[in-house]
């Protein structure tokens, strides 16, 4: 049955995890009654249908996301193999290896992410943690390694320097990463899900690992916008080959303002309406989904301008 709600009363609606990521693989039975509300006793019920929609969509698209990313990683990695020195600044040789290594493995991801999503999380808390722990690893070292190379030109040799900054970004985007596992987890309800948050949404680890997505997703672009602006020798420096670069922040900027909003709505500092408890969850997982296709986008980028 319809549970009536009090104006008062609609913020506990969000806080039933309504938001969910592509990593929050929810079931429709949950959303059955939870996702009805009324504004006011005389008003028209909010009906939130993004679950099952999502479940419907977001197999198909993660698979067929994999299979573009597969093809554009390894005619990447080919063309890394068979023009070792064909690679010059701003895309060099060693930047670009890197880059593909770490949408490879992003993209690894996918296909248990997308059977998890139509059939039930069954491979255990553990490799759930792990998934969230991969996932945002590789979001992390891309993000370093754009930034790292928006700002010097130290992946233009593969010298015994740039070789120890490159375990430096890897272990930090692994160290940088252990929030993320340490806030998700499993759920049955009913049947075993794989979510982005089964923590409070004010517990210590939640709240770490939503400031270092914020930091990596905006304020690390809007930085290295304002510094290549600023710096006449930056700025005299830019080359097409850096923008490309750039995709991967221009791909997950929208996700990052729409985690900042997510937060601010479960920690009750937004009072929702009607409708943005029905199409703000479309919002949130259209800009995630955006993201993700950075694993497919980057390595045809990257190629495009070698081949050009």
């Amino acid at each position: 049955p319809d549970t009536h709600h009090s104006l008062s009363q609609i913020p506990s609606v969000l806080e039933s995890k309504n938001s969910l990521d592509l990593l929050e693989i929810m079931s429709n039975l949950s959303y059955d009654d939870s996702n009805i509300t009324f504004l006011d006793y005389d008003a028209a019920p909010c009906h939130n249908h993004y679950c099952p929609l999502f479940q419907r969509v977001a197999p198909t698209f993660l698979a067929v996301t994999c299979a573009a990313a597969a093809l554009g990683t390894g005619a990447l990695l080919v063309a890394l193999a068979k023009q070792p020195h064909g690679w010059g600044w701003p895309q060099s040789r060693a930047l670009v290896a890197q880059l593909a290594v770490a949408m490879g493995l992003f993209a690894a991801l996918l296909p248990p992410v997308a059977v998890g999503i139509s059939q039930g999380w069954g491979l255990g808390t553990g490799l759930c943690r792990l998934t969230h722990l991969l996932w945002h690893c590789s979001l992390f070292a891309q993000g370093l390694l754009v930034g790292s190379s928006s700002c010097s030109t130290i992946w233009r040799r593969w010298d015994p320097w740039s070789r120890r900054l490159a375990v430096a970004v890897w272990a930090g985007a692994l160290l940088l990463a252990m929030p993320a596992a340490l806030a998700s987890g499993t759920v049955a309800a009913p049947e075993t899900s794989c979510i982005r948050q089964s923590v409070a949404i004010l517990s210590p680890a939640y709240l770490l690992h939503l400031a270092l997505c914020l930091c990596f997703f905006l304020l690390l672009p809007a930085v290295l916008l304002v510094v290549t602006l600023a710096v006449p020798q930056l700025r005299a420096g830019w080359e097409p080959g850096i923008g490309v670069n750039w995709l991967f922040f221009g791909l997950w900027v929208p996700y990052g303002v729409g985690l900042a909003v997510d937060f601010l709505l479960q920690a009750q500092l937004l009072q929702p309406t009607c409708a943005t408890f029905e199409h703000f969850d479309y919002v949130l997982g259209l800009s995630e989904g955006l993201g993700v296709l950075h694993c497919c986008l980057g390595p045809t980028a990257l190629l495009a301008t070698q081949l050009c």
